[in-house]
């Protein structure tokens, strides 16, 4: 109940406490009935007198009248009325000319405002105005859309806009979207509300006005909604699914938290045909069910198949005698127009919350239905009638009215109409469309947050805050939006300067255009004599700055003096600690050259032993060899995403870049013939932090490998290689190289990793091949090799490639150079060879890539002394400049800005009238 009105006790007693309305809901054992209270007061004298009605709107609001005895106001004069329908249309007041001009046409007033209410409807500002409040509704913000994404959404909402796409075909079109988000932009609706009850509480609250989330884990208390119900309509949405758009953003994301992960820029919005909705209670799967009756069409599923469960709730939503679904947008309509709705808040239609005209909502409900939801025409039924053109002015008898619509009622201008609107009226250049930018983007100062611009997070009306607060005032007052408005050399009001000589022509030019009506006489002479004062201000400015500069002299050079013996003495303190600070600096970067010497020693004396340790490995192994792998040298190798990949002179392929999924292509021709196997060798890279991976620890993660041959002669068919099984030297647990071959190129697919394991060096995994590859040993084949790293962030960096003719392909074996290095003695090894054999030799060599690693560096710098480190901060803070008394300060630039408005007083006394105007109540409110 409206406790202003009328309180209840614990007995269920009601009281009342003054004249109005107030809603009463009575419940018992799950049934309930609703009522409203009305409490006349005391209207002795009043006397009904029947207003003029241009059409049923006027009827149905003065029978209200009539029963509540009220009195309307006037109708409202066509400088308000004009003013008035521009910003609730168009987002902007009239220019002057189209007030002069609507003003000077002697045409009856009701028929020229009914040509206005005409042309300004289906205009290209009224496309823009409300193209923006469904993009405060559709939640268009680059938080959940990307700033391109959210481009695209509201461009197309613009193009429904601009068609006049009926109502409930706008809707349908939302509700039943599917494809990517880039190229459906209606899909959006998906990617932004991305679970089944997430879907289904605001598409109830933002198309229906009721709110369900109350019985998601209980039947509604108060209404009649269940928690089945709950569940039933969130079935309707179970089956839809979102998938990556590989076509438009292959790669790039948005968002992205500790807690929740960062979602495609664009994503596919589909129905699967499977998937249910658990209820929460009983944990039963739950059927989709309409909470209650509608007649409606069934629609066409796609290509004769049957309608998903999204097009049967689209279907039974939109349909013309669904009680909730025409009434929630006319009550809307009413209430951005009228300023309060037939029921309040405008999202929230309830048995306990009950309409304060029925008759008048039915009537504004069933025109919109009959007339094909044309959302222009209900508009313009709504402007052309008496009751939105009263006057703000009240009488005895309304007064007190705050729902019956008796008289206007004054709404602060929300925060882009009121950014817009004050560029408009100064004709100075925005920095921002107000009405066109992302919900993010604001002005340096956060103007349009600070007024109270919706964060688009939200499709409740409530997002959106209209009231008058302190932040909001000092916005007006002292933000530097307005003042640069004003001040801007280029603006509409320094132009109206230099043309209207006459002072009382430039106030009237003023007036007009920042609060579309004429000052009264009394207001043009306040203004002149204010204007008169602008020199007299000026001099006594003077004046009061020279005392307080003389004033303040004292107290500066004393400041200043204690300064510079600070100064002094803090430079004195580091010259006398100066020879004992570098002496312990030049210990410190002995011994660390001498650290860094000692790693490249170790180094040097590891290479020095390195052929002996390559012999030995040689005599371990010789004769014991049991594979030959045979390396492919490719010409080039492709990177999926283009970036630089280059083939070393030891015949590894060395990839570049970050963290990112990768792969990499190539083709080799060779005339080996019965090749078994393929072996991948992952090499350590100092640049990759001494790994093989381009991760930032160096790990990799390969997902999968793929190859193909194929015969040079003409004609000759592709052929797939398929893997049966595969080893690695090592895998990190839940990575096995099995995996590598396993079909699945998701990026969730864990494929083979190190981790775990030393990754320093190398490592190898060899795989064997279902079927042998013939060769041709005269023409020779073509071998097509695909290394894929999706594994998210871990692709490989470095590695080569192998392959084997011998009959166990699962052995690791040695290399073919390195095993003819191995069979020969050390005297008869060429120089190829015995280096062949030594790099091989090293890179196993866990101790060697350990001081290959401690040399690289970086080496720990040496860090500052700290005791001189505070002796430095010591000088720099006595440096300090003194502070200036802050009242001199201020007061200083406030006398160069008098000196610059005295140069030029009617620009200055213009501006300053401009700024009156637009903080005064009859800018900031459409009245």
């Amino acid at each position: 109940a409206n406790q202003d009105v009328a309180i209840h006790d614990d007995y269920g007693l009601m009281t009342t406490l003054r004249r109005g309305e107030a809603p009463v809901l009575a419940r018992y054992e799950g049934a309930y009935a609703a009522t409203t209270l009305t409490v006349m007061g005391d209207r002795s004298g009043f006397e009904w007198v029947e207003p003029a009605a241009w059409g049923q709107i006027d009827k149905l609001v003065a029978e209200k009248w009539q029963r509540m005895k009220i009195l309307p106001s006037d109708v409202c004069t066509d400088e308000e009325f004009l003013r008035r329908v521009y910003l609730d249309l168009t987002g902007l007041p009239p220019k002057p000319l189209q007030l002069k001009l609507f003003l000077a046409d002697p045409t009856n007033s009701r028929v020229k405002r009914e040509e206005v209410i005409d042309d300004l409807i289906g205009s290209k500002s009224f496309v823009q105005h409300w193209t923006n409040k469904w993009a405060d509704m559709l939640m268009v913000n680059s938080k959940f859309l990307g700033g391109e994404g959210a481009k695209i959404y509201r461009e197309w909402i613009r193009k429904e806009v601009e068609a006049n796409t009926p109502y409930d075909v706008f809707v349908r079109k939302i509700l039943t979207a599917t494809g990517s988000n880039k190229e459906n932009p209606p899909a959006s609706y998906f990617k932004i509300h991305r679970s089944p009850d997430m879907l289904m509480e605001n598409t109830t609250h933002l198309f229906l006005a009721t709110r369900f989330n109350c019985n998601k884990c209980h039947d509604h208390p108060f209404e009649r909604w269940t928690q089945n119900q709950y569940y039933e309509i969130a079935a309707f949405f179970s089956q839809v699914k979102l998938e990556r758009d590989g076509k438009n953003a292959p790669k790039q994301n948005i968002g992205g938290t500790a807690v929740e992960g960062a979602k495609p820029l664009y994503e596919i919005t589909k129905d699967a045909g499977e998937g249910e909705m658990k209820h929460e209670l009983t944990g039963q799967i739950t059927k989709p069910g309409f909470p209650y009756l509608a007649n409606y069409e069934n629609p066409d599923g796609a290509k004769g198949s049957a309608p998903t469960r999204r097009e049967e709730l689209a279907a039974w939503l939109t349909a013309g005698d669904n009680e909730f679904f025409g009434r929630s947008y006319a009550n809307r309509i009413w209430g951005y127009l009228l300023g309060t709705g037939v029921i309040e808040p405008l999202d929230d239609i309830r048995a306990g919350n009950p309409p304060s005209n029925p008759d008048l909502l039915d009537y504004l409900t069933d025109r919109f239905v009959e007339q094909g939801f044309d959302v222009r025409k209900l508009i313009a039924e709504i402007c052309k009638s008496r009751t939105y053109q009263l006057s703000l002015k009240v009488n005895k008898w309304n007064e007190d009215d705050e729902i019956n619509f008796a008289h206007a009622k004054a709404r602060r201008l929300p925060a882009e109409v009121l950014y817009d609107a004050v560029y408009a009226v100064t004709g100075a250049a925005p920095k921002l469309q107000a009405k066109e930018i992302d919900a993010k983007q604001d002005t340096g100062s956060g103007f349009l947050a600070t007024l109270g611009r919706p964060t688009r997070e939200s499709a409740c009306e409530c997002d959106r805050a209209n009231d008058v607060q302190l932040s909001g005032v000092m916005a007006l007052l002292s933000g530097p939006d307005i003042a640069e408005a004003i001040a801007d050399p280029k603006n509409a009001i320094a132009k109206l300067v230099a043309e209207k000589e006459d002072d009382t022509k430039l106030i009237t030019e003023i007036f007009l255009r920042v609060i579309n009506r004429a000052p009264s006489e009394a207001e043009i002479a306040s203004v002149r004599q204010s204007w008169a004062e602008i020199q007299t201000d000026h001099k006594a400015m003077l004046a009061e700055l020279s005392k307080m500069e003389k004033k303040w002299e004292p107290t500066r050079k004393a400041r200043e003096a204690k300064r510079v013996a600070g100064i002094e003495k803090a430079a004195d303190a580091i010259s006398g600690y100066q020879a004992q600070h570098d002496a312990e600096r030049k210990r410190l970067e002995d011994e660390l050259q001498r650290k860094i010497e000692g790693s490249k020693k170790a180094v040097s004396d590891y290479q020095a032993s390195l052929a002996a340790k390559a012999q030995d490995f040689a005599d371990q192994i010789k004769g014991n060899v049991v594979t030959n792998w045979h390396l492919l040298r490719p010409a080039s190798v492709a990177a999926s995403d283009k970036s630089k990949v280059e083939v070393t002179a030891d015949g590894s392929i060395r990839g570049s870049g970050g963290e990112r999924a990768l792969d990499y292509r190539f083709s080799v021709e060779t005339r080996m013939t019965n090749i078994t196997g393929i072996m991948i060798e992952v090499v350590p890279d100092l640049a990759f932090n001494g790994g093989p991976g381009l991760s930032k620890d160096g790990n990799m993660v390969v997902t999968e490998l793929e190859t193909k041959w194929q015969g040079l002669e003409a004609g000759a068919k592709e052929m797939p290689v398929t893997f049966v099984d595969a080893k690695a030297s090592f895998n990190q647990k839940e990575f096995d190289v099995k995996r590598v071959f396993d079909g699945n190129l998701d990026e969730g697919n864990r494929g083979w990793a190190l981790g775990g394991g030393n990754y320093k060096i190398a490592h190898r995994a060899v795989f064997k091949m279902k079927d042998v590859i013939p060769g041709d040993s005269e023409k020779g084949v073509s071998l097509s090799v695909g290394i894929l790293c999706r594994f998210k962030s871990h692709p490989l960096g470095r590695f080569r490639i192998y392959v084997t003719m011998d009959p166990d392909p699962l052995s690791f074996g040695l290399p073919s150079h390195v095993s003819d290095a191995v069979t020969k003695d050390s005297a008869s090894r060429s120089e190829v060879e015995r280096g062949a054999l030594e790099s091989w030799v090293a890179e196993g060599d866990a101790d060697y890539q350990a001081l290959l690693w401690a040399a690289k560096g970086p080496f720990p710098p040496i860090q500052p002394d700290k005791k001189m480190e505070e002796l430095k901060k010591a000088l720099e803070y006595a440096k300090i400049p003194i502070e200036e008394d802050p009242r001199v300060v201020r007061f200083r630039r406030d006398v160069e800005m008098s000196a610059g408005q005295a140069e030029n007083p009617r620009l200055t006394a213009a501006q300053d009238l401009t700024w009156a105007l637009i903080n005064n109540p009859a800018f900031l409110f459409n009245h």
